[in-house]
């Protein structure tokens, strides 16, 4: 017995030990750094320590110890919040959806109010993990800031993230009074797969006369459509962390309920019906500025028609999955955008398609582009020693916009 004692840390611990040394290997061999990025090993460490996590995921679900996804939420609930003294915090249910409420201690009502959608992919994110950045958002604007904690993955699908935040939205806008937000200045705000719910939510409630109107929306590298994955910064970026092509498109079937075998089919884009592309011409590399277009030869897009692919998958179609394609009459009378978008992020040319389509139909524009940037990093804007320079600057540029509301 003694001897088992003594075996077993050993062992667990040359199982932890071989298990990150892996991790460390497969970065190497599957990532790229991009060469504008500052502290490129502080970015390779980060990346090593989020393979090493997914690693021990897939590891636990093969043996039956738990689900990646159920492993992903144990650690996301093990984090530490930080009391801010001049805030105060509020958990909250808006019926089954859980929401998080940021008001100033000594208010000046009537305040700015703004809406906040976390990212993640579907999998990742919660109240807990962007309580910093919320809690950050409502002090250095001088807000009043609701977290919307939708459901997800492993136990929700789609349309659970939409109605989630589109309900808690509307529960929100229609009892401002009792928060001392003044209704003709709310803000939509996202990250990520939550910049791509604003987005949503901004055309859904166009023409919604009981409701006080958006003011502004503010994208932060956002996931505007899962149309095209044949756009120049796709291939640029899909082996760039923290949203690798891979990683994405994984996250994307289980959220959607997709089989995998139909992942050539999506990704070249047989699924589309020729009717439809010529419909989606917004979705069109001729879209992009010059300068982000990619040289040299050019995938076909879409390849040929499957149409089997279509009939299982036509669901990716729809404009609640891809809002960069609602109609020009809904686009014309959307609110004023704030477009953040990131040199090194596959999503990049999301946002660059939306800013055009905006700025077509006469909506005001406001684009901060980051050389240096990459997808997530926003997260990291406090994070002292792992923080980076695009961090700061991003956040740095949506509080400015804010304030000027």
């Amino acid at each position: 017995m003694v001897v088992l004692w003594l075996v077993l840390p050993a062992a667990l611990g040359a199982f932890f030990l071989g298990v990150f040394v892996w991790a460390v290997f497969e970065h190497f061999l599957t990532t790229d750094v991009p060469s504008a990025l500052r502290h490129p090993a502080k970015f390779r460490f980060l990346h090593c320590i989020f393979v090493y996590v997914v690693t021990l995921g897939n590891i636990f679900e093969k043996i039956g110890v738990c689900s990646l996804l159920r492993f992903l939420q144990f650690l996301q609930k093990s984090v530490r919040i930080k009391e801010d003294p001049v805030l105060v915090v509020t958990n909250l249910r808006f019926g089954t959806i859980p929401v998080r409420l940021f008001q100033p201690k000594t208010p000046s009502p009537p305040q700015r109010g703004i809406i906040f959608f976390h990212g993640g992919a579907a999998l990742v994110g919660s109240l807990d993990i962007y309580h910093s950045l919320c809690g950050s958002l409502a002090r250095e604007t001088d807000s009043v800031l609701l977290a919307v904690g939708y459901r997800k993955l492993p136990d929700h699908h789609y349309h659970t993230i939409s109605n989630d935040c589109l309900n808690a939205s509307i529960h929100f806008l229609k009892t401002l009074g009792t928060y001392g937000v003044d209704s003709s200045r709310v803000v939509l705000c996202g990250d990520s797969v939550g910049a791509g719910v604003a987005a949503l939510i901004s055309q859904i409630l166009v023409g919604r006369l009981d409701l006080p109107q958006i003011r502004a929306q503010v994208l932060i590298y956002p996931l505007l459509q899962i149309i095209n994955f044949q756009l120049p910064s796709f291939h640029q970026n899909s082996h760039i962390p923290f949203l690798t092509q891979k990683f994405m498109i994984t996250c994307m079937f289980r959220y959607l309920l997709i089989d995998s075998s139909w992942w050539d089919a999506i990704v070249t884009g047989a699924f589309i019906p020729p009717k439809v592309w010529k419909k989606y011409k917004w979705l069109s590399t001729d879209n992009l500025p010059n300068r982000f277009k990619k040289t040299g030869c050019q995938p076909v897009f879409p390849a040929p028609f499957n149409e089997a692919a279509y009939l299982e998958n036509k669901h990716l179609l729809d404009v609640e999955n891809s809002p960069l394609v609602r109609d020009d009459e809904i686009i014309a009378q959307l609110p004023e955008a704030f477009l953040v978008s990131c040199e090194n992020d596959m999503l990049r040319d999301d946002a660059l398609l939306y800013k055009k389509r905006l700025e077509d139909q006469g909506v005001p524009v406001k684009w901060y582009h980051v050389e240096d940037g990459f997808h997530g990093s926003l997260m990291l804007f406090d994070k002292k020693s792992f923080s980076f320079p695009c961090s700061l600057k991003i956040m740095n540029a949506i509080v400015s916009y804010i304030k000027s509301i």
